[in-house]
């Protein structure tokens, strides 16, 4: 590495949308000292179409992209096109995320004097036998990286007993861009199709995919006794034909909106009048500290991560994974009382404002 330049970082994230991992690498690179960093944003592009999401965000903010093109599953063919750009451009750190990224950057890294580095997000629940071997192997090549930095504690925990890896291992707390948060605007009233007046707004913001667990939240929300209730879904994935199927036999489909991928979603959350995270595995999930920071009260279920930040009766509700019948419990009251809404808000921004911040993040 050259000291007398600032460090060129590749940053290299999913190509299957935008959501918080993808944000968190957006946020952490717009922290980090830009005369001190140079960071690019890459992704491997692995169907035809249009480039990647997060590059297509990225390019938005006048930072360097990169894509590379390597279609099918692993995209195998994409670890000598990421070699040859290391050495052509210069990168002294590449920063994978996931296991798909974490085995291509282990393999194009060899050879190179380009660092490696994982950022740990999360591994899957309830994943079939060959999720499960990618994932497992992830863990068994970690060692070998020059560092790993899970960002909540109980993926440390998780990863700390792996022979070799301790010293390697370091916890970067989780944070999310506060400034996007204040800038985005609430919907006047009336004004946007999917919040309309005068209803008991419920929101998520997040992938429509199993471990979510948004069947719960539908259950729950077809158990709701509360007049002018309104859920709305924010957000793309594989198993949307399936929750709408769900909310229509529940008797709930004309009062559940899937809205898809929103580009105004913190404008959107700032209308909730609940924010909800049904998941059944999450790292520290950024949708929540974006629904604390905005002053929303937030519901999560109780599991590792999604604790660590909303803590019971303080700064949300937390309800037992997959309870329906407790999650509307948690809904009912607050339905009923807007003081409460108001006073978890409050505790809950709080407490993300003096926890959690990109700025932190990136200076550690």
């Amino acid at each position: 590495m050259t000291p007398s330049r600032p460090l060129r970082v590749l940053q290299l994230g999913s190509p299957n949308g935008l959501y918080g991992a993808e944000r968190w690498i957006l946020a952490l690179v717009k922290h980090l000292p830009r005369g001190e960093i140079t960071s690019i944003v890459g992704s491997v592009k692995d169907t035809p179409g249009t480039d990647p999401e997060i590059c297509r965000y990225a390019a938005g903010l006048s930072l360097e992209t990169q894509v590379f093109e390597a279609y099918g599953k692993m995209s195998w063919g994409a670890v000598g096109q990421i070699r040859r750009y290391i050495r052509d451009a210069g990168i002294d750190v590449l920063h994978t995320h996931f296991y798909k990224t974490d085995l291509l950057g282990l393999l194009a890294t060899r050879g190179t004097n380009c660092r490696l580095v994982s950022t740990p997000h999360g591994w899957s629940a309830q994943a079939g036998l060959k999720l499960q071997a990618y994932e497992a192997l992830d863990r068994v090549i970690f060692p070998f990286f020059d560092a790993v930095a899970p960002l909540s504690p109980d993926l440390y925990d998780g990863l700390r007993g792996i022979p070799g890896l301790l010293r390697k291992l370091h916890l970067i707390p989780n944070g999310v861009d506060l400034s996007e948060v204040e800038a985005a605007r609430a919907p006047e009233s009336g004004s946007e199709p999917a919040l309309p007046p005068d209803r008991f707004t419920i929101g998520y913001i997040g992938q429509l995919i199993a471990r979510k667990r948004i069947d719960t939240l539908i259950e729950a929300f077809a158990r709701l006794r509360v007049p002018g209730k309104y859920l709305c879904l924010i957000g793309q994935g594989p198993e949307q034909a399936r929750f709408e199927r769900l909310a229509h036999e529940r008797g709930v489909g004309d009062a559940v909106r899937f809205c898809g991928y929103r580009a105004d979603r913190l404008a959107l959350l700032k209308g909730f009048d609940v924010f909800v995270l049904p998941s059944e595995l999450e790292g520290i999930p950024r949708c929540l500290m974006e629904s604390m920071g905005a002053g929303v009260a937030t519901v999560a279920s109780d599991v590792p991560g999604c604790r660590d930040i909303v803590k019971h009766e303080r700064t949300g509700l937390l309800f037992k994974l997959g309870d329906a019948g407790e999650l509307a419990a948690c809904l009912e009251r607050l339905a009923g009382n807007a003081g409460l809404r108001r006073t978890l808000g409050e505790a809950g921004r709080r407490f993300v404002y003096e926890t959690y911040s990109a700025e932190s993040m990136a200076k550690s």
